[in-house]
């Protein structure tokens, strides 16, 4: 069987191997280039029966091409919605890319410079060589990987460099998230062979190359990991930092950070210390202040025994997080999350990078007057969070731990995974001010005798890897017998009653809504976010009286919810987050017409009439915290 094949692999390259070094975003700088690799690869889906044929016959060894036929494939985007094929829309199993690429000549010819071939997201498990060499491979969809490849491409100096990268989708019961592979053998029903992939989660199971593919350089001696913490009193600030430091024995270390205006604020020396600020400008969500997602930049310079030198600037945010029993608090300040869920999802492209629709969603969310959003169900871009980081958009960002339903997904193989990817997130996360919260699972069964030591873990192990962010997961389960609510920051929890739960009877929303609050601030006594919420909606669908999955009902459900949270949010309840967002892809069935239609928006980022009513509602609970500006105020209808 190839899923057999597969785990071999995985134990072959090293599955669950330990988080080694840092994962700066690559920044160009005097001392640092960037190379970009998207755009047209070759590609190709390994069909044979039990796919394997990539590895048994070497396609690494030679251009693609020569394998047998290829196409052209976007990166970064998901291939199941490039081409007219429901065989690879649906494909599970191992696919081939490949690019040729010219090496700048004074890269090469720099014996000082360092290449690294980065890979920011492929989803799942990847395989990379260059010129036929392997280089890396990495487990998980979500969160970048990288090689040095110098001494690799060096061999080769005045050809192009082939990159060969495989990517296989499948999900078994150790992956993040999880699945099983099913095998249906059933001849008077079923192919021979025929099997399917199946998962606990409600989005479409999209696969490929989804974010940038590119080479950059640092010197040999370099600037590996930066990490920052962040805190204030009275009208300065601080920022301690730890420099990690490559290829130099005693290096030399200086800081800077400068403001917006580009003045020099405060200098250090060494490798690890504290910046003071004067007169600091925090770093405010948006609504929270006139002067919200404000950024220093600081400037780490590095200079080796051999005269080399290493350059990085990292933007910073100064601001604390801090949480008590009924609140959440952002620089001593009761804050409120009035936001939404999301997902990397859109047409054709699936979950692939795209920056049009990145700038177009943080339009629509400011228009609504959202202040925050969950990484609903997995690791989002880098980059969403630096937008998030400059437009002041609070972020709880979550891990792949989605669809933890089966007992045998609490074993130690996979809380072996699933510590490493919150080191593999944490490691790429920690410096940006827009994350205020680590959420470690979505939903899972934590009612099962093993998620109570599975989940114990997890958290302590997060808060070691960040003891200054808050720790949550979000919970659907029985108040009574969650057995990982008691290691958790913040309750977050999700329900949807009157749609999943006594479905078309709206007026029981404001019964058990309040149960559910009392319940679970009753036992734990810790601020409580819903964290979902919601109802399909069929845009331009309407019916009054309301009835369900059209927009009529949609507001309804909506307001029903709204009614309960202003009665709590002056108690314990520190949050609200619709989902979702936007409508998206899910896999067929009976209960989704092409995708989930829960979005406040369409997928084409069109507003259905709930997008309106959570307009006014979060713009009227920004205004009641008295500090925001006119325009801000009264924004254009």
């Amino acid at each position: 069987m190839w899923l057999v094949k597969l785990a071999c692999l995985a134990a072959v390259c090293g599955r669950c191997v330990s988080v080694s070094g840092g994962m700066l975003y690559p920044r160009e700088s005097p001392s640092r280039e960037r190379k970009e690799l998207d755009g047209l690869w070759s590609f190709r889906a390994d069909f044979s029966p039990d796919r394997s044929a990539g590895f048994t016959q070497g396609w690494f060894k030679r251009p693609l091409a020569e394998t047998g036929p290829v196409i052209d494939m976007a990166v970064p985007s998901s291939f199941n919605d490039i081409t007219q094929d429901a065989e690879l829309r649906d494909f599970i199993g191992w696919v081939w890319y490949e690019k040729e690429v010219w090496v700048p000549t004074r890269w090469l010819q720099d014996k000082g410079t360092r290449i690294v071939l980065r890979v920011e997201s492929a989803h799942y498990y990847s395989v990379v060589w260059v010129n036929g060499v392997k280089v890396t491979q990495h487990e998980g969809g979500h969160l970048p990987f990288e090689a040095d490849i110098d001494g690799v491409i060096r061999k080769d100096v005045g050809l192009p460099c082939r990159i060969t990268i495989a990517v296989n989708n499948t999900l078994d019961l150790h992956t993040l998230p999880p699945g099983t592979i099913q095998y249906l053998n059933d001849h008077t029903k079923y192919p021979a062979g025929y099997f399917i992939q199946n998962y606990n989660f409600d989005f479409f199971n999209y696969a490929g190359i989804h974010r940038s593919v590119l080479l950059y350089t640092t010197p040999k001696a370099y600037i590996d990991d930066i990490t920052v913490d962040t805190n204030f009193s009275d009208s300065t600030g601080f920022v301690f930092y730890n420099v990690s430091v490559v290829g130099s024995a005693k290096p030399t270390v200086k800081i800077s950070l400068s403001g917006k205006d580009g003045r020099c604020v405060s200098t250090a020396n060494g490798i690890s210390g504290v910046l003071k600020v004067p007169d600091v400008n925090l770093w405010w969500p948006y609504l929270m202040h006139e002067n919200a997602g404000y950024l220093y930049t600081m400037e780490v310079q590095l200079t080796a025994e051999s005269g080399e030198s290493d350059v990085y600037m990292l933007p910073v945010g100064i601001r604390t997080v801090k949480v008590t029993s009924n609140q959440f608090l952002i620089n001593n300040k009761p804050f409120y999350f009035h936001g939404v869920n999301k997902h990397e999802d859109a047409d054709v492209r699936g979950k692939g990078f795209d920056w049009p629709l990145i700038v177009k969603d943080f339009n629509l969310m400011k228009w609504m007057g959202a202040n925050s959003f969950r990484t609903s169900h997995y690791p989002y871009a880098e980059e969403i969070l630096q937008m998030a980081d400059r437009h002041g958009i609070v972020v709880i960002d979550e891990c792949p731990g989605v669809g933890i339903k089966d007992i045998r997904s609490f074993g130690n193989a996979s809380l072996a995974h699933h510590l490493i990817v919150m080191e593999e997130l944490v490691r790429r996360d920690k410096n940006h001010p827009s994350v205020v919260m680590w959420s470690v699972a979505n939903e899972p069964a934590a009612e099962m005798p093993p998620a109570g030591f599975y989940f114990k873990q997890l958290v302590a192990h997060t808060k070691s890897l960040d003891p200054a962010r808050p720790v949550t997961y979000i919970t659907d389960s029985n108040f009574a017998r969650d057995l990982g609510a008691p290691y958790v920051d913040v309750i977050c929890v999700n329900s949807y009653f009157s749609w999943y739960h006594d479905p078309g009877h709206l007026e029981v929303i404001p019964i058990q809504l309040n149960t559910q609050f009392d319940n679970w601030y009753g036992k734990y006594q810790k601020p409580v976010i819903q964290s979902e919420y919601g109802a399909d909606a069929v845009p331009g669908l309407h019916n009054d009286p309301p009835m369900m999955f059209t927009e009529e009902y949609q507001k309804r459900v909506l307001q029903n919810y709204h009614k309960v949270f202003d009665q709590k949010r002056k108690k314990f309840v520190v949050g609200e987050l619709i989902w979702n967002f936007a409508d998206f892809m899910t896999a067929q069935g009976t209960t989704r017409v092409v995708g989930n239609k829960k979005g406040m928006f369409t997928r084409q980022r069109q507003p259905k009439a709930g997008a309106f009513i959570l307009r006014e509602r979060y713009w009227a609970i920004a205004n009641e915290t008295g500090v925001l500006p006119t325009w801000a105020k009264y924004p254009c209808l």
